[in-house]
């Protein structure tokens, strides 16, 4: 790519959600490696902690930032406290996602608020914070993963399917109204299909290794979106397993 040092985030602050372990932590490692300085935003202390301290002692910056992205008061606060101290969000990743794997007749209210609130309303509000200071700022990225449940449900899916087909769609957006708004603003949807990580393993044990991706893969199709010329935009991109069952 002509112009472009391919991973360079030297100078440039990321905020990455739910970026404590699993897909997220291996986001906040990839964009610490490229130069970026990573706020660590999860709910998780100690595990953000000891990343954080791996991070640092291999020569990178990234700090543990306490994130609750259900809770919009917490979100601001955040974003707010950054601003008053001079910083700036120039890369957010929303990432932070749980699932309920649950048939329909079985859910509770409590599991559908919990899964809809944690995976669309989440980003959106850090959106709502975030995408109007780069407008200001006059540029900056922001990242939403989303899944192949945003094109193509399954039985207990439900929840999880609403909430990231909302997220891309918002997502979509999103991006028109920024190429209207700051041409100098990148926004990405990625859809990343199944990957062995906690969210995987924790709920399915017994699941088939073979057929998921590293965490990895995805973690660099963020930095490649982060890397586009600024002529040119990576509106939505897909990285699932060549054996990925749901996709497409």
């Amino acid at each position: 790519m002509s112009g472009v040092v391919y991973g360079d985030l030297r100078g440039r602050q990321a905020l990455v959600t739910g970026g404590a372990r699993g897909l997220g932590a291996a986001i906040s490692r990839r964009l610490a490696e490229a130069g970026a300085s990573v706020l660590v935003a999860d709910v998780r202390k100690d595990l953000a902690e000891e990343l954080c301290a791996r991070l640092e002692a291999s020569g990178a910056r990234a700090r543990f930032v306490r994130m609750d992205v259900c809770d919009p008061e917490a979100v601001a606060a955040v974003v707010g406290d950054l601003e008053e101290t001079g910083q700036s969000v120039d890369i957010l990743v929303n990432n932070a996602a749980v699932d309920v794997s649950k048939a329909i007749e079985h859910l509770t209210a409590d599991e559908v608020t919990r899964v809809v609130t944690t995976n669309l309303l989440g980003p959106m509000y850090l959106c709502l914070e975030v995408y109007r200071r780069m407008v200001a700022q006059g540029g900056g990225h922001i990242v939403n993963i989303l899944s192949t449940a945003a094109n193509r449900t399954w039985t207990e899916a439900g929840p999880y399917s609403a909430s990231k087909s909302g997220l891309r769609a918002f997502t979509h957006t999103l991006f028109k109204e920024a190429q209207r708004d700051c041409p100098g603003i990148g926004i990405t949807g990625i859809i990343a299909g199944g990957m062995e990580t906690p969210f995987i393993m924790e709920r399915f044990p017994d699941a088939d290794v073979s057929m998921l991706q590293s965490p990895e893969v995805v973690a660099d199709t963020v930095l490649y979106a982060l890397s586009v010329p600024a002529g040119s935009a990576v509106s939505e991109l897909v990285v699932v397993p060549r054996t990925e069952p749901s996709w497409p």
